[in-house]
């Protein structure tokens, strides 16, 4: 299935590390049309937590625009990767934007491979990845949608979707 606007998320499970600093749960695991139920989200999807595209543009562009983006309807943002939810929590201790970007994990690639977002970087040692994207849901709703060209950062940025809201 190659994803489109008009479609509704795939229900299908994605995981996101938990830890409220007394308790940690572990990695959690959401239905994905579960967890866009009633809300506007704005998610983007990443080749790679700590890569550096993605640690020094793609998500810090979020961060900083992070307030605009709520004053324009959105009610969450997300971080989609084809990382584990261990390395998603670590990343975004480091990027500290857990207070405004979910971090989700789509470690097996099931959700990419679904959406026909795939990048194979297997002979650089990454495996399969997920080509940059960012999309707007409404209700597990696919609205707006952006793919970049394979290693590309042209139009997924934060400033191209304040734009597009």
């Amino acid at each position: 299935m190659s994803i489109q606007v008009g479609d509704h998320l795939p229900d299908i499970d994605i995981y996101e590390y938990i830890d409220d600093g007394s308790h940690p749960e572990g990695p959690k695991v959401w239905r994905l049309p579960d967890l866009a139920h009633k809300k506007k989200i704005l998610a983007i999807g990443i080749i790679g937590a700590f890569t550096p595209v993605c640690s020094g543009n793609h998500v810090p562009g979020y961060i900083r625009a992070y307030d605009e983006f709520i004053k324009k309807g959105i009610d969450e943002l997300w971080c989609i990767s084809v990382n584990d939810p261990f390395v998603m929590w670590a990343w975004s201790e480091e990027m500290r934007c857990r207070d405004k970007m979910r971090m989700l994990s789509d470690g097996s690639a099931e959700l990419v491979s679904m959406m026909d977002v795939t990048l194979d970087l297997s002979e650089r040692g990454m495996g399969v990845r997920s080509d940059r994207f960012a999309m707007v849901v409404d209700n597990g709703v696919i609205t707006d949608f952006l793919r970049e060209d394979p290693g590309q950062f042209c139009y997924t940025d934060a400033d191209t979707l304040l734009d597009r809201l």
